[in-house]
């Protein structure tokens, strides 16, 4: 196995041991771009906010951090002060540096993660939940700093992808997915954001 192949082994393994949330909703019109997505190659470890206290921990008992915890002084349902869990920043390969960052709503659910897929130390892709519920991903392919697929789901399945295929900030390339299936291709021949040509999957259903 290649060294990238066993970092992706690793990094799979380590999502499924740390726990991934199951798929929600997302919607959008046939046509319209993506959302603009934020910069995706920020600095995936972010600076400790001053109302944040943090715990860290040595899972693999190599005397140095793998798992840092952040959280903030709150009140829960009963009016009780309590750390409510804002962040949770992981190590998945003990190399020192965060691989996985992710932020927790009110309630502690998660409500975004960051994923450092290639261990440099940037963002290259970001899961966005609702209510602990996985409704978009966004990820960089062309290594430009920014968004360029999109990938929304619904009740725990795959409903659209959109891609930005030559890197000038527009979505040009549409899949729609029914059934666990692309159901039909959508693409944008002349740059002005609207589909210009529909290819139907023959497979589909309907």
């Amino acid at each position: 196995m290649t060294m990238n192949g066993f970092r992706m082994t690793l990094l799979g393994a380590a999502l499924a041991l740390v726990g991934c949330a199951t798929t929600g909703s997302g919607e959008k019109k046939e046509g319209e771009t993506g959302p603009d997505g934020e910069q995706v190659a920020e600095n995936i470890r972010q600076k400790q906010a001053g109302d944040e206290k943090v715990t860290e921990f040595d899972l693999n008992k190599d005397k140095k951090s793998d798992v840092w915890t952040y959280t903030v002084s709150a009140k829960n349902a009963e009016g009780k002060d309590i750390d409510r869990l804002a962040r949770k920043d992981l190590d998945i390969n003990w190399d020192g540096k965060v691989d996985i960052a992710r932020q927790y709503d009110e309630k502690e659910q998660i409500s975004r993660e960051a994923l450092d897929l290639d261990f440099d130390g940037k963002v290259d892709e970001v899961i966005f939940y609702e209510k602990g519920l996985v409704v978009r991903k966004e990820r960089d392919l062309s290594s430009a700093g920014k968004p360029s697929l999109w990938v929304f789901y619904e009740k725990g399945q795959i409903v659209r992808k959109e891609r930005d295929t030559n890197s000038d900030g527009k979505v040009d390339y549409w899949e729609y997915w029914e059934n666990n299936q692309v159901d039909r291709i959508g693409e944008d021949l002349d740059g002005d954001g609207n589909v210009d040509k529909w290819t139907k999957n023959p497979d589909a259903e309907g």
